[in-house]
């Protein structure tokens, strides 16, 4: 279980550090609003890593 939770986490870091680091490029108009979608990604990001923390949580919980 550990280990499984562990890889998760390094997955799930390594896609946020893809994400930043290709967020600067592209074209003109997308390097324009670069600060907005950053943002909304890493809200999306959050969110995503809260629920599956809660997610984790349930299953241990309910199902270990």
């Amino acid at each position: 279980m550990t280990l499984g939770l562990i890889l998760v986490i390094i997955i799930i870091i390594g896609a946020l550090l893809a994400t930043l680091l290709l967020s600067g490029k592209g074209d003109e108009e997308y390097s324009k609003a670069t600060k907005r979608n950053t943002t909304n990604l890493s809200l999306i990001y959050i969110v995503v890593i809260l629920l599956s923390f809660l997610a984790v949580g349930i299953y241990i919980k309910w199902f270990v």
